[in-house]
């Protein structure tokens, strides 16, 4: 493909979110991948999910601003990968659902990561008003995806992409962290945020699916 357009940087599905990062970030690192024939794209994925996970730890340690500037690399390869498939005519359907898979495990690492974060920097807050909505988020972020791939598998029209879908998840659990060496109450916000959302999408596919 040629570099000189800008085709490969993006996928028609991408929200605004995510083509900012794309076109922003991860295109200044691709060109420079896509010249070492031993560098796979799946090598990248791989890197994107191992560190989206190290992300997820560090927060869970406390330590916000670090896990939101490592998951924001996580994010910023996340792109990259697939610019690089474009790029190096190396797409392929294997390649795609093993990005998809991945993604889910950084996507959950993240936000368990939050939960031993509150549990530590807001000992206030009591253990079961954070394990509650940790979990809420848990099970909503996986659901987003989860029943959008269902709706479309069955032939269900939702609409479009929500404000829950991936990019604005990481962004919002991204920005609390980097935003947590002023009030360590920002981090809890995101939580707050990803519990109700995600839920509240959910609940609205559902009832959109059965009326």
């Amino acid at each position: 493909m040629d570099i000189s357009s800008e085709s490969w940087k993006t996928k028609p599905t991408d929200r605004f979110i995510l083509r900012w990062i794309k076109m922003n970030l991860s295109a200044r690192i691709t060109p420079r991948l896509a010249g070492m024939s031993f560098i796979r794209p799946w090598m990248i994925t791989l890197i994107a999910m191992l560190s989206g996970i190290y992300a997820g730890i560090v927060y869970s340690q406390g330590c916000g601003f670090s896990a939101g500037l490592i998951a924001l690399l996580s994010q910023t390869l996340d792109g990259v990968d697939g610019q690089l498939a474009r790029l190096t005519n190396r797409q392929s359907s294997g390649g795609a659902f093993l990005d998809s898979v991945l993604d889910r495990y950084a996507d959950g690492a993240l936000v368990i990561g939050l939960i031993p974060y509150n549990l530590k920097m807001n000992p206030e807050l009591g253990i079961a008003p954070v394990v509650v909505l940790g979990a809420l988020a848990l099970i909503g972020s996986s659901l987003i995806s989860y029943s959008g791939s269902r709706a479309e598998n069955l032939g269900i029209e939702m609409g479009e992409p929500t404000l829950a879908s991936k990019g604005t998840r990481t962004a919002v659990t991204i920005i609390c962290a980097l935003l947590s060496p002023i009030s360590a109450w920002i981090p809890f916000a995101g939580l707050i945020y990803l519990a109700v959302h995600t839920n509240a999408v959910v609940i609205w596919r559902i009832a959109k699916a059965v009326s």
